[in-house]
Order: C-alpha cells, then sequence, then structure tokens
C-alpha cells in the first residue's frame, strides 16, 4: 500500500493515466480499511481520505473525462455517471467530516455510507471507463493524460483541497 506522500510523488512523466487512477483506487481501499480499525489513527486516515478523494475526481473531471469522451468505445453516458458518482461521493465524505466524535455511532454510519458511495462508484469506472480507455485510447494518449491527471491532482493537494471548507465548497456547486 503507498503512503500518502509515495501516492503524492507519482507525478512523473508518461504514466498510464489508468495505472495512475487504479493505484488512487487500491490507496482509498486502504485507507478505508485504516478508517475502520480502532488500532488506526482514524482522523489522520479521514483527512488523508478526504484529500485524496477531492483531488482525484477534480483532476479526474478537469483533465480526463471530457478527453475520454472524444473517443468511441469511451461512453460517454458512463463518464457522465461517473461524474454524478463524484458529487455522491463529496456528499457522503462532508457528512462524515462533519461528525466530530471519530468512531462514534455516527461517525461509523456514515463511514458506512462514504464507503458505500466510493466503492460503488470505483467500481463501476473500473469495469466501464477504464476498461473503455485501455480498449479505445492510444498509449501515447494515456500516457499524456496520466501526466495531466497527476499534474492537476497535485494542484488540488498543495491546495488543502481536502478541508472541509472546500468539500463544503464543492459540494454547494
Amino acid at each position: 500500500m503507498p503512503t500518502m506522500e509515495e501516492a503524492n510523488g507519482m507525478a512523473g512523466q508518461g504514466q498510464d493515466v489508468v495505472e495512475v487512477i487504479l493505484k488512487d483506487h487500491r490507496t482509498m481501499e486502504d485507507l478505508f480499511r485504516r478508517m475502520r480499525s480502532v488500532e488506526a489513527d482514524r482522523a489522520k486516515a479521514l483527512a488523508e481520505f478526504s484529500a485524496l478523494l477531492i483531488a482525484h475526481g477534480e483532476a479526474e473531471e478537469a483533465e480526463v473525462y471530457g478527453a475520454l469522451k472524444r473517443f468511441k468505445g469511451v461512453d460517454d453516458e458512463e463518464v457522465e455517471h461517473g461524474e454524478e458518482e463524484h458529487t455522491e461521493g463529496n456528499e457522503a465524505l462532508l457528512a462524515l467530516l462533519e461528525v466530530d466524535d471519530v468512531g462514534s455511532d455516527t461517525w461509523d454510519a456514515r463511514l458506512e455510507d462514504l464507503v458505500k458511495a466510493v466503492t460503488h462508484h470505483l467500481d463501476e469506472e473500473e469495469r466501464t471507463i477504464l476498461n473503455g480507455a485501455r480498449e479505445s485510447v492510444p498509449d501515447d494518449r494515456r500516457a499524456e493524460l496520466g501526466a495531466a491527471f497527476l499534474r492537476a491532482r497535485e494542484e488540488q493537494l498543495a491546495s488543502g483541497c481536502g478541508s472541509i471548507e472546500n468539500v463544503r465548497d464543492i459540494v454547494g456547486k
């Protein structure tokens, strides 16, 4: 499992956008495990998750989704559905961030809602959008999109995108 520092340091050139997105997905899944564990620093895991989820979704929408719509084999409706699911995940994230008592019954229930929303999205995105990109987008274009995605994600992370205030702004749009 890559740490956030390792995930943040993936901004090298030539990385396939599909592989970069999948690495983020695996990091998110690991952060979910940490948020569920009473032995982990759950608040820290949530802060890391919040930053990654927001940076990841904003970078996908800014640099990847629109570009993928131009390729036959990538379903436009699935891309639009992916954007809707980002909104659902962000709303569930905000609901969890607004709970003060980490590990309380309310926190656990909202964590479950977040896990359901995000894992549903990851599953669908991997089966539809990313497989469509694998089949339809040339390798060199996937590398260009990977570099653009990583730049946009890094800018988001550097801006403190996971703060509750920023998540509220994004959800309010």
